[in-house]
């Protein structure tokens, strides 16, 4: 198995914060990402961990992404960024792509959905519910944010059963999707959607990979005391989170999970462009 971090979307240039210890602090102003990874298996065939935007949110941004969100977070739009171009210079085919697990059903990350229409589409239960049962909810809002634009070809969407009983480092009730041979759970971090989740894989080495979607925006979050969170991605946060007291919770489990479990566990989350610098390498077929 081999896991490949993306860059599914270039946003709107941010600076890092000088709240930190010198040693702590960012480099340099950066344009904000949407994290994705793209893991290779033998069994599975490729595995697409949320999928940034796509090839049709770069053709029409305002029509598949909404004039409003596109006016503030500034997407760069750039083609080649796409999850689809990018498995193709890996030198795959579309199809290939047969698995994508979300973190949740916002549009920066389901855009790349209606470019791989014959993938499977994994979800948290509570994310699926609050999408599809009229009466569950969050419905409206859940639905609202989960674009009309992304959804029109009807994807595969399938609620990864709760594996009951169990926990992943303290976390109880993760999901693992169904038919994947690969070690990848979805864990519950609830609080920025119905049914927000984490998305673990463990890598060839042993640890864990936590894609920690929007649980958290801005790594000064989980690394600085008190919790510093970023003024651009503070209003994305507030207007989008379900429970704000369930959020804070998450964040504050993330940051013990980082602190104290940092040899088995690397945590990272969807748009701080700092984390993903320090994670991501070129892209390249082994």
């Amino acid at each position: 198995m081999r896991i490949h971090h993306l860059n599914c979307g270039s946003l709107r240039t941010i600076s890092p914060l000088r709240g930190a210890p010198a040693a702590e602090a960012p480099d340099q102003a950066r344009a904000a990402v949407c994290h994705c990874l793209l893991i290779e298996t033998d069994a599975d065939g490729l595995v697409l961990v949320d999928t940034g935007l796509g090839t049709a949110d770069v053709r029409d941004p305002e029509r598949s992404l909404g004039a409003d969100w596109v006016a503030y977070a500034r997407p760069a739009l750039d083609p080649e960024e796409t999850a689809l171009r990018q498995v193709v210079r890996l030198g795959y085919a579309p199809e290939d792509v047969r698995h994508i697990v979300l973190t949740h059903l916002h549009r920066d990350h389901t855009g790349g959905l209606p470019d791989f229409p014959h993938a499977q589409v994994h979800v948290h239960p509570d994310e699926y519910r609050a999408v599809t049962d009229p009466v569950a909810a969050h419905h409206r809002h859940s639905l609202d944010r989960f674009m009309r634009a992304h959804r029109a070809h009807h994807p595969l969407l399938t609620p990864a059963p709760v594996q009951e009983g169990t926990e992943w480092f303290g976390v109880p009730g993760p999901a693992r999707p169904k038919g994947l041979a690969c070690e990848l759970l979805l864990v519950p971090l609830p609080g920025h959607s119905a049914g927000h989740a984490g998305v673990a894989v463990r890598d060839d080495g042993g640890r864990w990979l936590l894609h920690a979607g929007d649980a958290y925006m801005y790594h000064g979050e989980l690394a600085h005391t008190p919790p510093l969170s970023h003024p651009f991605l503070d209003p994305v946060q507030h207007g989008a989170q379900t429970d704000a007291e369930a959020r804070v919770s998450t964040r504050d489990r993330l940051r013990d999970l980082s602190r104290d479990r940092a040899d088995e566990v690397v945590v990272f989350s969807a748009h701080d462009p700092w984390e993903f610098a320090r994670l991501a390498r070129p892209l390249s077929r082994r």
